[in-house]
């Protein structure tokens, strides 16, 4: 009986190394896909887990510390206790409320009817209504011109369809002294110059993130010919639409002549109502190009959140009757934000940096150049100046921010990287938590 228990135990002992080894044998050979390959790092998941592990002051990661308002708080609320229907499926390609309140909303902005039933997709937030364009509308050997700064997600979702990114920056006027983003401009000619008969779609963001510019019509204008002429596409991303200053007016390009029928949308519930956690977005098109994206999101995602689209649905239908006065929410966020925007401006100018104002959007950049810091840190000596400086400026100061080189293609990265980012969509004191490490850092130099 002895012999029989040694041998039990023994047996025990060893069952769970035979399984290791069984799993690292059948482990060995390489499961993950090409098309992962390259494109594994990610800026958010690195800085956002910097920050925490320091206790960081964070104006590094674009969503608001501050509540959504009360009314769309108010809608998600009764949704959730509106019975068995709000907790479950809605129609897969956009809640019925919500995609009549979003083309009753915007057909008087892009200037004709929106078919809510066939131009109108719902998605699970910006990020992938972007996905479902790049993986519905570009295949192997498409080119796709993106211009330069752009959202970190646009490259990786070309790569993963196949495609093959090019790149045209934004650059700051030659000559003159760089105030503001709308200093920074697109050149025709060069835009001009990378088209080739392999070129699918142009990829803007207006108002851009990290730059906050937003495009005048005539920028908008000259890229809307472009496309025309050599039959592209283009790919909007207008999540930050609600949010400009000091009077800039943002445009979208789909209701310039000839541009709906090849222009997909990108809009975002969580930038529009301060609810980014909501994780609702939209794209809007020529349902000749949305048939083929609902196909991606019927095989992927299929469904967005019941409750939260009906909550947003309330909020567009409120600001449908309310727009253009005071008590519209689309007046008062921008004015509120505008008041932040200044705030954080007067700071980094007080202690010798130069903002880039910012046209519109939830950021702005400053010029670290003139700074002078040590770093010092080994692990980081092969990296961009800028990422260098942001790690320095997480762990010895705990203040976070972005580096701006991580929005430009390798190829620029270079040439813009004595600049970092911060989102100034912040509770005041947030803000002056930011301040007082700036400030003390300042008065020690």
């Amino acid at each position: 009986m002895g012999m029989i228990s040694n041998l039990a135990a023994y047996l025990t002992l060893i069952r769970p190394s035979l399984a290791r080894s069984h799993h690292k044998l059948i482990m060995a050979r390489r499961l993950h896909a090409s098309r992962t390959i390259g494109v594994d790092k990610n800026v958010w998941v690195e800085f956002t887990q910097l920050a925490a592990d320091y206790q960081a002051v964070n104006l590094g990661q674009g969503f608001p510390d501050f509540s959504p308002p009360q009314f769309v708080q108010d809608a998600f609320c009764k949704a959730v206790s509106g019975g068995p229907q709000m907790h479950q499926y809605t129609r897969a390609f956009g809640h019925p409320r919500l995609v009549k309140s979003l083309a009753k909303f915007f057909s008087r902005i892009v200037g004709h009817e929106i078919d809510p039933l066939e131009d109108i997709l719902v998605t699970v937030g910006a990020y992938q209504a972007l996905f479902c364009a790049f993986q519905a509308l570009i295949d192997d050997g498409d080119e796709v011109i993106i211009v330069e700064p752009f959202f970190d997600c646009y490259q990786p979702m070309v790569l993963m369809a196949g495609g093959t990114a090019v790149y045209v920056p934004l650059r700051p006027k030659e000559g003159s002294t760089v105030l503001s983003s709308g200093d920074w401009v697109l050149s025709a000619e060069e835009l001009a110059s990378k088209i080739t008969p392999r070129t699918k779609a142009i990829v803007i963001n207006t108002p851009n993130n990290p730059l906050g510019k937003v495009y005048k019509v005539e920028e908008l204008q000259m890229i809307a010919d472009l496309c025309i002429k050599h039959d592209l596409l283009c790919f909007s991303d207008e999540v930050y639409e609600w949010l400009t200053y000091d009077g800039a007016k943002h445009v979208k390009i789909a209701s310039l002549p000839g541009m709906w029928e090849r222009t997909i949308t990108v809009g975002s519930a969580g930038k529009t109502f301060s609810a980014t956690g909501w994780k609702v977005g939209w794209a809007m098109s020529s349902g000749n190009l949305i048939k083929h994206m609902k196909i991606i999101h019927q095989n992927s995602v299929y469904h967005c959140a019941t409750a939260a689209q009906e909550a947003v649905s309330h909020g567009f239908d409120r600001e449908y009757e309310l727009f253009g006065t005071p008590e519209s929410y689309f007046q008062q966020l921008p004015a509120m934000l505008q008041q932040k925007r200044q705030k954080l401006a007067s700071c980094l100018q007080s202690v010798g940096l130069q903002p880039i104002m910012p046209e519109g959007g939830y950021f702005m950049i400053t010029d670290i150049s003139s700074v002078k810091v040590d770093l010092n840190d080994e692990s980081t000596k092969d990296e961009s100046y800028d990422f260098r400086f942001v790690k320095w400026l997480i762990k010895e100061k705990g203040l976070a921010t972005i580096p701006v080189s991580a929005f430009f293609s390798s190829e620029h990265s270079k040439e813009f990287d004595k600049y970092i980012r911060f989102c100034f969509v912040k509770e005041n004191s947030t803000l002056e938590a930011a301040e007082d490490i700036l400030r003390k850092w300042s008065q020690k130099e």
